[in-house]
């Protein structure tokens, strides 16, 4: 058993409690990470809030970076001192895993929103001997240790510092990955990134280290908007005061009325996706990356999805987070994806800090620090 410290979700949508827990030792096929950082993603608040198939009390994080600190008995590829990465868990064994699509696992739910082991059981106790859920997302990474399975593990050099390299478990593959893998997008093209958070703003990267020749970045926070100005955006619109409609008009002025050839949503909000779709030029092709409602519709005009138009949703990149981050490291070693601009880092015991300024805007990127 080890002690240590970890941020829980309880009863509370809106606080979390930092307290001593115990973490039993890795069993054969787990790895015992000491983590060094962990993004703060939407997805945890979602899962604190109830909104998502977690059960409570639960310890959250699903972009961990650490070091290996102990390996079980069946791991092979992995020992104490590896410095790495952690995503997403998968089985391994369905057609979409071997055809190197984890997040597209049948038994994605289970596996990474259930905050259990696969046969049911935990890893932590409380200091009453209470079970705690953990392996969130195979790792429940907002502690100081935790238990994950190696096909979350992606090994990192030490060149660049942990607490920059932990968003790119979840929402910076999600953003750059739809670029990269899902909508392909082609140098000399056009691009409307809708919301300017963590995701977006890694899409906005992504778009403009393939060529991208007119990026337009959506957001109503203006101090988000100037950021991506600074980073490359050639065109911002502050959607404070205007609604969807109001957007899409900007996007048509912007582009003397052709619209753009590809547009990423990211903010969650149904009106924008619909937006996403609507200002699509002939041929033009929009990733949804925003989750809503369950029975939330997406609308669009079928005569104009008939001029080429595609609507694609995108999860964790559309690729191995394995294949996936190793590109976006040498696009950040060669100055061509400053994610370090997005961070901003809280000691784990300020995380009701941290999830304050996460909501207000404050913060476009989290990340929690032992």
């Amino acid at each position: 058993m080890t002690t240590i410290t970890a941020s829980v979700a309880r009863d509370s949508a809106d606080e979390f409690s930092v307290e001593q827990l115990e973490l039993e030792d890795p069993r054969p096929d787990e790895v015992l990470i000491r983590y060094v950082a962990a993004g703060l993603c939407h997805t945890d608040l979602e899962a604190a809030r109830g909104t998502v198939p977690t059960p409570r009390p639960v310890v959250l994080g699903h972009e961990g970076a650490g070091v290996v600190a102990a390996v079980g008995s069946a791991v092979t590829g992995f020992e104490p001192g590896d410095r790495v990465l952690l995503s997403l868990d998968s089985c391994g064994r369905c057609a979409h895993c071997l055809a190197g699509q984890p997040a597209y696992c049948v038994d994605h739910i289970p596996l990474n929103f259930h905050a259990r082991r696969a046969d049911g059981s935990v890893g932590l106790r409380d200091a009453a001997g209470a079970p705690v859920h953990d392996h969130f997302f195979g790792q429940s990474s907002h502690a100081t240790y935790g238990l994950a399975h190696p096909r979350g593990l992606v090994k990192v050099d030490a060149d660049i510092p942990l607490e920059v390299l932990a968003p790119m478990g979840c929402g910076v593959i999600t953003g750059a990955g739809a670029v990269l893998n899902s909508l392909r997008v082609q140098a000399g093209s056009t691009v409307a990134i809708f919301g300017a958070g963590a995701v977006g703003l890694s899409a906005m990267l992504a778009a403009i280290a393939v060529g991208a020749t007119r990026v337009i970045v959506i957001d109503r926070i203006p101090e988000r908007l100037t950021l991506a100005t600074e980073l490359g955006a050639t065109d911002t619109i502050d959607a404070t005061s205007a609604d969807s409609a109001d957007s899409a008009a900007a996007i048509d002025d912007l582009t003397n009325g052709r619209g753009v050839d590809y547009s990423i949503e990211s903010t969650g909000v149904l009106a924008v996706m619909n937006t996403a779709a609507k200002v699509l030029a002939p041929l033009g092709s929009a990733a949804i990356l925003g989750v809503t409602a369950p029975d939330a519709a997406l609308q669009a005009n079928v005569f104009e999805l008939l001029k080429g138009r595609t609507i694609t949703g995108s999860v964790m990149g559309h690729q191995a987070p394995a294949v996936l981050i190793p590109r976006l490291l040498n696009l950040y070693r060669q100055g061509r994806f400053p994610l370090d601009c997005l961070i901003r880092r809280y000691p784990l015991h300020q995380i009701n800090t941290a999830v304050a300024d996460v909501k207000s805007g404050s913060t476009i990127k989290a990340v929690l620090v032992p």
